[in-house]
């Protein structure tokens, strides 16, 4: 078993809506210190829904951090650490895509970290089936696109460069590797 490093103070450099920014002063096995960037974030829930015919609802919408739009698979952030991932799956689903599903009708397909080197994002994805059209309840800062795409379609998208938001590609390998029916 490898030895592991010890935090010995945890300092907020940070106090943002999203994320909490720290420095970590750690101890390493060899005595060493070291200090590492820290970020705090409340954890999220995404969901891959998928339509009667096979096809999927994706997203599109500008994203500041890489100064480009993204096609994305819908989700957001946990209004609080103690909301269930399913519930703000339930919700994220509606408001993006103007679509939801029964709550059984949704199961979790994987939960992943986005960075670990750095961050403590863990976001749950969930696959929606048995969808009803609603309407989009979009919050005032978001301005979304939505299109449907077949499993191959979606797949050739993510091979050329077109989908590059990790827990999207994550989610729908999964999804075609797992749960697509194959002719």
């Amino acid at each position: 078993m490898l030895p592991k490093a010890e935090r010995v103070n945890r300092e907020l450099v940070h106090k943002g809506a999203i994320v909490d920014i720290y420095r970590d002063t750690m101890k390493l096995p060899n005595g060493a210190t070291e200090y590492f960037d820290f970020i705090k974030h409340k954890g999220a829930a995404a969901v891959v829904p998928v339509l009667e015919d096979g096809r999927i609802l994706m997203v599109r919408q500008y994203r500041n951090a890489i100064d480009d739009y993204t096609w994305e698979i819908p989700a957001g952030g946990r209004n609080g650490a103690d909301e269930p991932t399913l519930e703000c799956a339930y919700r994220e689903l509606e408001e993006e895509t103007g679509y939801k599903a029964e709550r059984e009708d949704i199961s979790l397909l994987l939960t992943l970290y986005t960075t670990v080197a750095f961050c403590n994002e863990k976001i749950d994805i969930y696959l929606a089936k048995n969808l009803k059209k609603t309407s989009q309840h979009l919050d005032d800062d978001e301005f979304i696109d939505v299109k449907t795409f077949t499993i191959g379609e979606l797949t050739e998208m993510v091979k050329r460069g077109e989908i590059v938001d990790a827990k999207t590609i994550a989610g729908l390998m999964l999804y075609a590797n797992c749960y697509h029916s194959r002719p």
